[in-house]
């Protein structure tokens, strides 16, 4: 199946209602997450005999909520929580992977060219225990350096706060996804970028870009409404390609829509990021990839094991 390759990740869920009059609710969230599904704030999926609106969350930890009492029955998470919520129990499949790395390490250390220059320097970094964070210990180790020993890793500041702390020099190296990347250059454009942290993690044994993002559906819905559930895929779709082909006419829709950032850093990070639509069962190699990294460093943290290949939807 073709794969489509866009710039940004966005995130939404979707919460099924059986009403008489059918109404589904596509949830995406407030912040750069919501950027690749702006389009469907304005255009919805139409299916006939179903109402159909989106609708922005403020946390992405409501959508695993969701998923978890049941509410939710399409929705996008971070692909280790889509795997710690399956290896529950929990009945969910991933139907796509839609954003993959887009990660930058950005420093104003003039003594800092290349990763191996990090040793003895402290590294701000974009979520601990989540997919920032074991990649880059999985690149750091192919470059024979030990992540707990030979740097130190911080991981005390939230995304908007690294960008500002990078700007005002408070921080000088940090490991940061987009928007806030672009930000931090657009503050302080003697920042500069340390190697290809998606190349790397090809070059540590990663499998192409690791994901980000996947679009994860309950598997009851799946099955019981696979026309309605193929509408709202290739709704989806079609909005991260019109996002990646109209950045400016989407970050004007990402200010309208109050989804927390300005039109103009949304505008300005889309052609920088990495959206893309890769189904289950293509994407499965370099989602398995890096699921082997969170076992190596906090197997807990997607159940213990590789999910079972019914967790890649086939559609």
């Amino acid at each position: 199946m073709k794969r489509y390759v866009f710039s940004f990740i966005g995130l939404i869920g979707l919460a099924f209602s059986g009403e008489a009059q059918s109404a589904l609710t596509i949830y995406g969230l407030k912040g750069p997450s919501g950027v690749g599904m702006i389009r469907l704030f304005e255009q919805p999926p139409q299916y006939s005999g179903t109402t159909m609106k989106a609708e922005a969350l403020a946390q992405a930890d409501l959508m695993a909520a969701r998923f978890i009492s049941g509410d939710a029955k399409v929705g996008i998470l971070p692909p280790n929580v889509a795997a710690k919520i399956a290896s529950s129990g929990k009945r969910i499949q991933v139907a796509a992977v839609v954003g993959t790395g887009m990660l930058s390490l950005l420093t104003s250390d003039p003594n800092i060219k290349r990763i191996e220059d990090l040793k003895g320097k402290s590294v701000e970094v974009a979520g601990q225990g989540a997919t920032p964070d074991y990649v880059f210990r999985r690149i750091l180790i192919s470059k024979k350096m030990n992540p707990d020993k030979d740097l130190k890793l911080n991981f005390s500041l939230a995304y908007p706060e690294i960008a500002q702390s990078l700007i005002a020099g408070r921080v000088s190296t940090a490991l940061i996804p987009e928007p806030f990347a672009t930000m931090a250059r657009s503050g302080k454009p003697d920042l500069r970028q340390v190697a290809d942290i998606q190349q790397e993690w090809v070059n540590a044994g990663g499998s192409g870009n690791y994901p980000m993002i996947a679009l994860v559906v309950d598997a009851d819905f799946a099955a019981s409404q696979p026309a309605l559930l193929r509408t709202i895929l290739n709704s989806v779709k079609s909005s991260i390609e019109w996002v990646v082909a109209h950045p400016a006419e989407a970050g004007a829709l990402v200010e309208k829509h109050d989804m927390g950032l300005r039109a103009q850093v949304a505008a300005a990070a889309i052609p920088r990021s990495n959206y893309v639509f890769i189904p289950a069962v293509e994407a499965r190699p370099s989602l398995e990839a890096l699921y082997r990294a969170f076992l190596e460093f906090s197997p807990a943290s997607i159940g213990g094991k590789l999910p079972a290949e019914n967790f890649y939807l086939k559609w």
